[in-house]
């Protein structure tokens, strides 16, 4: 099937997304899972060497600086869903401002990452990808942080994997997952509003409600 960017956010709104079954496979199929895998908002979990990695790693964190960068090293594996078209629609949609990314730096250097996209008070996580220790955790940290203070009220993971199940990620079935989804749609919420986000900021606000 061939999707438009107009497509792909009705898909979302209904709490289905696109795969491919390789990078250059062109054909895309709709996904559905049973269980969901998404997190809580206020159940995220930062570990004590965590909270230290935030506090001491000295990477520099930024929104919308560089989405294709981010998406490139998502993309940049053995095994991945992300083929040509879909990256070419993610980067529509950023331009149009419906999906946004979340950029580690160590230096000049992009290290890790995590994009998705918004609708209304929902963020549907895409993927992420770390180049450093612990640079993914760290992104989804800055990310739950930032989702949190600007209004979001359901962040979807798609699948729930070890790594995310460890950091307080959890899986619930679809027909909740709907109802979730639905609420969240008629929220309000903007990924770039001002939020505050220093490291022990970062830390304090996600403790406190974990």
């Amino acid at each position: 099937m061939s999707l438009t960017p107009e497509l792909l956010l009705h898909g979302y709104s209904i709490g289905i997304f696109p795969m491919a079954e390789h990078r250059d496979d062109p054909e895309l199929f709709w996904v559905d899972p049973k269980f969901r895998g998404v997190f809580p908002l206020d159940g995220f979990h930062i570990s004590r060497s965590l909270a230290r990695r935030i506090r001491n790693c000295g990477f520099t964190i930024t929104i919308n600086h560089d989405f294709a960068g981010v998406v490139e090293g998502c993309a940049d594996r053995a095994d991945t869903w992300i083929n040509a078209e879909l990256r070419s629609l993610y980067q529509q949609l950023h331009q149009t401002g419906r999906a946004h990314s979340l950029e580690i730096w160590d230096g000049e250097a992009l290290v890790g990452g995590v994009y998705g996209v918004a609708l209304g008070g929902a963020f549907f996580g895409e993927s992420m990808f770390s180049r450093r220790t612990d640079a993914s955790k760290i992104a989804l940290a800055y990310l739950v942080d930032r989702l949190r203070q600007t209004g979001f009220r359901l962040f979807d993971t798609q699948f729930l994997t070890a790594h995310l199940a460890s950091l307080g990620a959890i899986e619930i079935p679809r027909s909740q997952y709907r109802r979730e989804l639905e609420e969240a749609l008629d929220a309000s919420a903007d990924f770039t509003a001002d939020a505050p986000q220093s490291p022990e900021g970062v830390i304090q606000r996600i403790t406190q409600t974990s």
